[in-house]
């Protein structure tokens, strides 16, 4: 199932072509609406998922590079020996490792993960979470393939399977 690497690569080409063109256009946190709850930010996130640890002092850089490789070489591995039919999971696998290797890319160049998707949630009450944190093209391809792989793991638990 390596062929679907393909997905994969994808991902890392249209996460790293996005970040470069917000570079090259956006200022940092210059904000560009596109829609009304969505906007077009340049920040930069030195921590992981919602900022964590972005403030420790710069080994999380490290940290979570290292992280990020040793979760790509075992789902690259897991990927490789799924069988034909699952082609549900290998699609979830493939666009983790995407949005891995994307992030992992800007952490080893830069030292901070670049970020600049901002979308309003209009039905929060209060605000709360209003903007969600920025994220990029690599945070949704780990999204929807965790998504990916928890669909599957619901229908794998059905009876009648």
């Amino acid at each position: 199932m390596k062929h679907w690497l393909w997905l994969s690569l994808v991902v890392i080409l249209l996460d790293q072509a996005t970040k470069w063109l917000v570079l090259g256009t956006l200022s940092p946190y210059q904000v560009l609406e596109v829609l009304p709850n969505l906007n077009l930010t340049l920040m930069f996130n030195r921590g992981a998922a919602f900022s964590f640890l972005a403030d420790a002092g710069g080994w999380q850089r490290w940290l979570f590079a290292g992280f990020a490789l040793l979760v790509t070489l075992a789902l690259a591995i897991w990927l490789t020996r799924l069988s034909r039919g699952e082609r549900l999971l290998a699609a979830g696998l493939a666009l983790i490792i995407g949005g891995a290797v994307g992030n992992l890319i800007d952490r080893v160049a830069f030292g901070h993960v670049v970020d600049f998707i901002q979308v309003y949630l209009p039905l929060i009450p209060l605000n709360l979470f209003n903007p969600w944190p920025a994220f990029n093209v690599a945070d949704s391809a780990i999204s929807i393939g965790v998504v990916l792989l928890l669909i599957e793991t619901l229908r794998s638990g059905n009876p009648q399977r």
